[in-house]
C-alpha cells in the first residue's frame, strides 16, 4: 500500500509555466491507467488545453474530478461551471477540452486510459518529468527523460523534437541536427523551429538552415 496526500506531491511548473502538475501515478508507481493533479489559483490554468489526437497524447478517455475550489472547463467551446465534486468525463478524443480555475487552491484529477488497449505512460508526461532538469540546465538529466520516453514510443515525433533541442543546449549539434531532420517528418515542428530560442546554437550552421527549408536534408 502507498499513501500520498496531493498538496504535498511537489508540483512541477510545465507549458511555459502556465500549469502546475502534481505526478500522482509517478509518485504512487501506478501502472494500469494514467492519474495526475493540477493545482491553481484564480485565473490560473487548471487544465492545458488539448485533444487527445496530438504527438503528445494518449488517445485516453479522459475523466477530470474538481477536488477543491471551483474551474470553468471549456470543452469544444461549450463552458462547464465546475464546483467541488463535479465530474467532466470525455470520451472523444477529438474534443477539444481545457480549463481554469474561479478560485484560489483549486485541485482537479485527472484519470485517463485508451479504451480497450493496455496502458501506456502518455509521451508528454517524460517531456513534463524532464521540466525541472531543463529548467536547472541539468541536460544530462532532462534528455535521460526523454529518452526514457522514446524507449515507450519509439515513433513519437514530438519527443524527438524535444531531444534535439536539448541536444543542442548541450552543444551536440550532430545529434541535433540528426534528430531534428527525423521531427521535422512532421511540418508543424519546423514550424516551432523557426522562433524556438533552444536551437540558437544551430542557426549559424548551413545545415540547419537547408533542414529549414521543406524537401531539404541536412546533408
Amino acid at each position: 500500500m502507498r499513501v500520498a496526500r496531493i498538496q504535498e506531491i511537489e508540483p512541477i511548473a510545465v507549458v511555459g509555466g502556465e500549469l502546475q502538475w502534481r505526478p500522482v501515478r509517478r509518485t504512487l508507481g501506478i501502472e494500469a491507467f494514467g492519474i495526475n493533479a493540477y493545482t491553481a489559483d484564480a485565473g490560473e490554468l487548471v487544465v492545458e488545453e488539448h485533444d487527445e489526437t496530438g504527438d503528445g497524447a494518449g488517445h485516453h478517455e479522459e475523466l477530470y474530478v474538481v477536488v477543491t475550489g471551483r474551474a470553468t472547463f471549456t470543452v469544444d467551446g461549450e463552458e462547464i461551471d465546475a464546483t467541488v465534486g463535479t465530474c467532466v468525463f470525455l470520451d472523444d478524443a477529438k474534443e477539444r477540452r481545457g480549463a481554469r480555475a474561479v478560485v484560489d487552491g483549486t485541485t482537479v484529477l485527472a484519470i485517463g486510459g485508451e479504451r480497450g488497449a493496455p496502458f501506456r505512460v502518455s509521451p508528454w508526461e517524460f517531456a513534463f518529468a524532464g521540466a525541472p532538469a531543463l529548467r536547472e540546465k541539468r541536460y544530462e538529466d532532462a534528455k535521460a527523460s526523454l529518452l526514457e520516453g522514446l524507449e515507450h514510443h519509439p515513433d513519437n515525433l514530438g519527443l524527438v523534437y524535444d531531444l534535439a533541442c536539448v541536444e543542442a543546449l548541450m552543444g551536440d549539434r550532430e545529434a541535433a541536427l540528426g534528430h531534428l531532420e527525423h521531427a521535422f517528418e512532421n511540418p508543424r515542428f519546423r514550424e516551432w523551429a523557426k522562433q524556438d530560442s533552444d536551437l540558437e546554437s544551430l542557426r549559424d550552421d548551413p545545415r540547419f538552415s537547408r533542414l529549414m527549408t521543406p524537401g531539404e536534408t541536412s546533408v
